[in-house]
């Protein structure tokens, strides 16, 4: 049970809640509370709890305040708001709880209904310029997000984004688009957009799509290209569907829950094909997402039976790219790719779809490739989605801690399987004014099946 001091007061003296947050978490099925039995075990893995010592910034002081809000025993404050918005959702939590509590299904459902009751009395945190016209407006759409970073493109081409650093003029902007400058990767030429089909290349064993998503395409659409000729190598058919669309973890996250069901149902339509043998994602984020399509349909419509076997139906066909190639069984890339690694395990690969094993047996199938274990390699950077754009300071202490424990390794190339983790490290080397190269696991499975060296 967490420290009654550690917990805030129902008589806290900070502002209460408007009328309509009294029924905020009513819909939650209870019992996923209960199965929290405050052992503690998860402070342990909780990125929040490591650095403030915080009880409330913890998985079990969490689960507390939310279940003495729906209880009516605790008003949901600003001050609570805070220590809820705190969270990563990296669910660490999960991984270490022996009890099985399903955090992830407490507090994004919690932040909806929070969400919505905010919007019933006027004062949404979401209608802000960033949410409306950035996180909703820009970032879920691949071609918007092509458009945004062309001016972005040619500054860094010409060096001109580096002289405005110098010269200060990236302070006049927002904070919030000072961070979007700052975590901004080098963009590289990420080739023609996929076609709508890529043939398997020897035997063909198996039919799969690949999902692209809005981010990713748009920035890191090499990776994708990567992925797609690792899959052909290894004898896969792949379809990319011309209709599908943002995954929706971006507004179902911040609790955005019509526009993030309304995502849902166009992917599951554009997935719906019967001789797909899977669903590929290459993204740890977007993965996690789609394979909770199931669980969100009967949270978001409990009464829509149809809707729900649906969007099941569709999570059932998910797999990561590491993941399917495990099942399947690697053709053994040949080309030696000659490098000290370290591998960083993305929250939602690891935590969320329980997958650790499978991306480091597919590298240690790599020759001449080194991987080199590090500390915390399950602790949380501070990417979380657009955790990094809305909660900077937190952000920041992770990703320092994050660094930390790779130069210790001295590594040459850091891997991992999420673009939110990439553009996160890659930002923190850059600050420490170090070239490493950030890399996703299937960039180094192509180029070792195409016999082509890293990047110098």
């Amino acid at each position: 049970m967490p420290d009654a001091a550690a917990i805030v007061p129902v008589d806290s003296p900070v502002a209460a809640i408007h009328p309509a947050d009294a029924n905020v978490g009513a819909e939650i099925d209870y019992q996923k509370f209960l199965d929290c039995v405050h052992c503690g075990l998860c402070t342990a893995a909780c990125p929040t709890y490591l650095e403030t010592g915080d009880e409330n910034n913890s998985p079990r002081g969490r689960i507390y305040l939310m279940r003495s809000v729906v209880d009516g025993r605790l008003e949901l404050s600003p001050q609570v708001e805070r220590h809820l918005d705190l969270c990563l959702d990296c669910r660490a939590c999960e991984t270490a709880c022996p009890s099985g509590v399903q955090y992830g299904r407490l507090i994004e459902p919690f932040r909806a209904s929070q969400r919505q009751a905010e919007a019933a009395a006027g004062d949404s945190k979401n209608r802000d310029w960033f949410h409306r016209w950035i996180l909703y407006g820009i970032f879920p759409y691949a071609k918007r997000m092509r458009l945004t970073l062309g001016p972005a493109r040619v500054a860094q081409w010409l060096g001109l984004d580096r002289l405005a650093e110098r010269m200060g003029l990236v302070k006049l902007l927002p904070l919030r688009l000072q961070r979007m400058q700052r975590l901004l990767p080098k963009l590289v030429a990420g080739g023609p957009a996929l076609p709508a089909f890529l043939p398997a290349i020897g035997t063909r064993r198996a039919r799969v799509a690949l999902f692209t998503g809005c981010v990713a395409d748009a920035v890191f659409r090499h990776t994708h290209w990567a992925a797609a000729r690792v899959l052909q190598q290894n004898g896969c058919d792949v379809v990319i569907p011309r209709n599908q669309a943002c995954c929706g973890a971006i507004h179902y996250h911040s609790g955005a829950d019509a526009p993030a069901l309304q995502l849902a149902q166009q992917n599951a339509a554009a997935f719906s094909a019967a001789d797909l043998d899977a669903v590929i994602v290459n993204v740890a984020g977007c993965g996690s997402m789609l394979k909770d399509y199931g669980h969100i349909a009967h949270e978001l419509e409990p009464n829509n039976v149809v809707l729900q076997g649906a969007l099941s139906n569709c999570a059932s066909k998910i797999r990561d790219v590491s993941e399917f190639l495990a099942e399947l069984g690697l053709v053994a890339p040949t080309g030696p790719i000659k490098l000290r690694a370290v591998y960083h395990d993305a929250c939602h690969l690891v935590h969320a779809q329980r997958i650790r094993e499978q991306p480091r047996d597919l590298l240690a199938k790599i020759p001449g490739l080194e991987l080199v274990p590090i500390a915390e390699a399950e602790i949380c950077c501070g990417a979380a989605g657009s955790y990094n754009l809305t909660e900077p300071e937190m952000s920041d202490r992770l990703a320092e801690r994050k660094l930390k424990h790779i130069l210790a390794a001295k590594p040459q190339a850091v891997i991992t399987g999420n673009v939110g983790c990439s553009m996160q490290i890659q930002a923190s080397l850059r600050q420490a004014g170090l070239d490493v190269w950030v890399a996703h696991p299937m960039e180094l499975l192509d180029l070792s099946y195409r016999n082509l060296p890293p990047p110098s």
